[in-house]
């Protein structure tokens, strides 16, 4: 089993205002990626059997003007992974996508933590409370070793946004735009 988990947020008005940033974020979360992925891959199927886990992000199901390029990197890699996953269907490779919203770092129980999420947005704006839309590093971790069992082909965490992310990739984008999301 091989876990593709990198990447990084990047800081949206940043990127916006400097290209060559904007191009670290792709590079990183969609060409790096890409790279890692194919040869791992390459190995996989060289051996005739194996699981390829990727690190995707709910942020790639449908951009966000709040974090569009992360959101974007991630939905090419999450496309990506799909395509990768077909092209290895009946080779003994299983390929993986999981999709986390934000996850809650160890230590952030209660108040906020100043480090960058998994959905692009400081976490020092973000208060850590009980909501069923954050995860833990536990959970992700207990949905992949779940999936894989299954053999699913996605997985997301929490379950609950599933249905979440179905009803937003619905929502006309004039509306859309003016959802607090």
């Amino acid at each position: 089993m091989v876990l593709l988990a990198f990447g990084i947020p990047g800081d949206q008005e940043r990127d916006e205002e400097e290209p060559l940033s904007a191009v670290r974020v792709a590079q990183t979360n969609y060409t790096g990626a890409v790279s890692a992925g194919l040869v791992c891959a390459g190995a996989l199927q060289a051996q005739g059997h194996g699981s390829l886990v990727v690190l995707s992000s709910v942020a790639g199901e449908r951009a966000r003007r709040a974090d569009f390029i992360y959101g974007s990197s991630k939905a090419g890699l999450d496309a990506f992974a799909q395509g990768l996953g077909d092209a290895l269907h009946g080779t003994g490779v299983h390929v993986m996508v999981v999709r986390p919203g934000l996850v809650r770092p160890a230590g952030a129980a209660h108040g906020t933590d100043t480090r960058a999420g998994t959905a692009g947005a400081p976490l020092a704006t973000i208060p850590f409370t009980r909501t069923p839309l954050v995860t833990t590093p536990d959970a992700v971790a207990d949905a992949i070793v779940t999936g894989l069992r299954r053999r699913s082909e996605t997985v997301w965490v929490p379950g609950a946004l599933r249905a979440v992310m179905s009803a937003l990739r619905h929502v006309p984008r004039p509306l859309f735009r003016r959802l607090p999301v």
